[in-house]
């Protein structure tokens, strides 16, 4: 297993809030609601178009739900599915992560964990 690619800090993604991040050709991004942090692909499971409206912006107006810019699709915070919208029942491809001495870090090849 490959080691991990430190994404950012901890407090660097407001509570609740979101931060995008480019890994080579790949496009992920990670959300912070309280104390759960997850990460996802940045593409919708319904045609594959980024996410965020504004780079690193993720979050619905409230923040309480991950949306998609191009459809308006709501995804929940702890696990991608889609409960609103053109995909409702199919969810957002998670990245797995560690999070670790105030940090967050991509984990190549390994079951996703937070």
């Amino acid at each position: 297993m490959s080691l991990p690619t430190p994404l950012c800090k901890l407090d660097e993604i407001t509570v609740p809030g979101s931060a995008g991040f480019r890994i080579g050709e790949r496009a992920i991004f990670v959300v912070r609601a309280g104390a759960h942090v997850a990460a996802f692909e940045n593409h919708c499971p319904h045609v594959g178009t980024p996410l965020d409206w504004v780079p690193g912006r993720f979050l619905d107006y409230d923040r309480r739900h991950i949306l998609c810019a191009t459809h308006g699709a709501r995804f929940s915070i702890p696990d991608g599915r889609c409960f609103d919208g053109p995909c409702v029942g199919k969810a957002l491809t998670p990245v797995p992560i560690r999070v670790e001495e105030g940090a967050i870090y991509l984990i190549e090849g390994g079951a996703a964990a937070s």
